[in-house]
């Protein structure tokens, strides 16, 4: 019953955000949400870790990487929501916004954290993506927040390019089920009776099946060429959406594909999905690197850099072994990370009043304790010791390098140059004589505290996984690794 308290506390604080005035109301009940959110993802994997598959229902199925992702979200749900009430007040304040919009993103975002627990721990294949689709309805809202023609553009984008990835997702799953319904399995279709009857599935449909999964669902994680809803969308949406939108939704749509994967493996072999995954991963990487070096924007530069990280753990998924352990690590850095990094992005745009790099220079002198929260989180992010991205990097391009050695150098040189991109507009951003107007938005202490605490998770997790964080990536490799 874990799973469902925690959404009927989003739930009802979603309603009380709506229901009340006071804006107080409804980011306090928010953030009492998020917390106790916080504690029962905690005790899911500490019961998942001990006792094996949380199966409360007919309905629900928490395995290793549900219960890892699950506790993803709701770190990263917490961070966004403590970080949301006094940035969104800023807002208010200047005019930006106004109450009631106020009220309405805390109301959508608590819908959409809903959505996407509901999704990563279905039991069902097409409840997951009915679930999945659901959080495109809500983040199109909380991407057009500003209600400003370019805010406006990007949630059409975002809307139009993920319904109809999702829609192919819907195909594929079809075509399973099509399968199976061949092979004798009739009634409530689970992940586990999926599993259980792969080998008797026709190869050939399974092959055809997974193509539109991962087509259809890989747009939803962002990866290469299906990428191009991600920097507007990350650009354009308030700065604790663009954290969800890379910590969060990145990896429940990246899980989906791996529930995929494993059926996939065990009909027709890995050679087929490593392939396809290979081919994305680096394809991810190449676009990346080669379009962060002329980009303008820094928050659009954040989307770039998370269409990279996808491919790497695409990469590391296909590379299979230590390269899918290193994948499930990669993953749980990529998302605190990049949620800091974004909660930092908002911090320069507070104090700058732009996301453009042109804008913004001497932030060092201005923001100090920002800006230097920037650069750690920028360094982790590119995968420089002692951060867990190096040691991650270092075991996915490992792997890699005894199989594939060409697409592993391949993927070494798109990497080596993100990191020169990235530095360069870092650098421009962080110093230099500030411009005038610039103003200093530390004021608020809960503006820097949530990615303090993030950056100081990623340190931790970079020296020491306690050991039922360990069992669960141990045993997710395990079951995904065929």
């Amino acid at each position: 019953m874990i799973i469902y308290i925690v959404v009927g506390g989003l739930l009802t604080a979603s309603l009380l955000s709506l229901l009340f005035k006071n804006r107080v109301v409804g980011a306090a009940a928010s953030i009492i949400a998020h917390g106790l959110g916080l504690i029962g993802a905690v005790a899911l994997c500490l019961r998942v870790a001990s006792d094996g598959d949380y199966i409360p229902s007919l309905f629900t199925l928490v395995d290793p990487l549900s219960a890892l992702t699950v506790l993803i979200i709701s770190i990263v749900g917490l961070a966004a929501s403590v970080y949301a009430a006094p940035y969104l007040d800023r807002e208010v304040s200047k005019g930006i916004i106004g109450p009631k919009r106020f009220r309405q993103y805390f109301g959508l975002v608590n819908l959409f954290m809903a959505c996407m627990l509901l999704s990563v721990t279905a039991a069902h294949p097409i409840a997951a993506w009915i679930f999945l689709e659901a959080t495109t309805l809500s983040t199109a809202f909380l991407i057009s927040f500003y209600d400003r023609p370019s805010t406006i553009e990007a949630a059409w984008k975002y809307l139009i390019i993920n319904s109809t990835g999702l829609l192919l997702g819907f195909f594929g799953a079809l075509l399973f089920f099509s399968a199976t319904s061949r092979s004798g399995l009739d009634g409530f279709v689970t992940w586990q009776s999926l599993l259980q009857q792969a080998q008797s599935i026709d190869p050939g449909v399974v092959k055809v099946a997974f193509v539109f999964v991962l087509v259809g669902f890989g747009t939803k994680v962002g990866l290469a060429p299906m990428h191009a809803w991600k920097p507007d969308a990350y650009s354009k949406s308030p700065a604790p959406v663009g954290a969800l939108l890379s910590g969060a939704l990145l990896p429940v749509a990246l899980v989906t594909i791996l529930k995929f994967k494993v059926i996939t493996d065990t009909a027709v072999g890995g050679a087929f999905s490593s392939h396809l995954l290979m081919v994305l991963g680096v394809l991810s990487l190449l676009i990346a690197a080669f379009s962060i070096l002329t980009i303008r924007n820094y928050k659009r530069m954040m989307g770039y850099s998370s269409i990279e990280h996808a491919g790497l753990m695409a990469l590391g998924f296909a590379f299979g072994g230590l390269g899918a352990f290193a994948a499930i690590l990669h993953l749980i850095y990529h998302s605190l990370i990049k949620a800091g990094l974004f909660f930092t992005a908002g911090n320069l745009r507070l104090s700058f009043h732009s996301a453009k790099i042109k804008n913004v220079s001497g932030a060092l002198k201005v923001v100090p304790v920002t800006a230097g929260l920037f650069m750690l989180l920028f360094l982790a992010a590119t995968g420089l010791p002692p951060f867990g991205i190096f040691m991650s990097e270092l075991y996915i391009f490992g792997a890699g390098l005894k199989q594939y050695p060409i697409v592993t150098i391949v993927a070494l040189l798109a990497v080596a140059l993100v990191f020169v991109g990235f530095f360069r507009q870092v650098s421009a951003v962080l110093f230099g004589d500030p411009p005038e107007g610039a103003q200093d938005a530390k004021s608020n202490k809960w503006l820097l505290i949530p990615p303090i605490v993030l950056l100081s998770l990623v340190l931790v997790f970079s020296f020491y996984l306690p050991p039922p964080l360990l069992d669960l990536i141990n045993e997710a490799v395990r079951r995904y690794d065929l």
